[in-house]
């Protein structure tokens, strides 16, 4: 299955901060995810359709609904979860 990617523009504004080794690990991690959702991919615990990916120390928060990911935030491991 192939899913929809849309990225909220607080997420892009997050994305651009970061160094560029990061954003392209990052880029080929959500390409990778639109194809299964492979990866280290968890639900959030007491948050319904919420998930995480793990990409080194920075986490990409991401709702999922049917056939669409929307992320909403890329953060530090320890800013993630505040």
């Amino acid at each position: 299955m192939h899913y929809e990617l849309l990225i909220s523009e607080e997420a892009r504004k997050q994305l651009r901060a970061l160094p560029k080794s990061a954003r392209r690990s990052i880029g080929l991690r959500l390409d990778a995810l639109q194809s299964d959702l492979s990866g280290q991919v968890r639900k959030l615990a007491a948050h319904e359709h919420k998930y995480r990916l793990r990409v080194g120390t920075y986490r990409i928060l991401f709702q999922l609904e049917a056939a669409t990911i929307f992320v909403y935030a890329v953060k530090h491991r320890k800013e993630a979860y505040d």
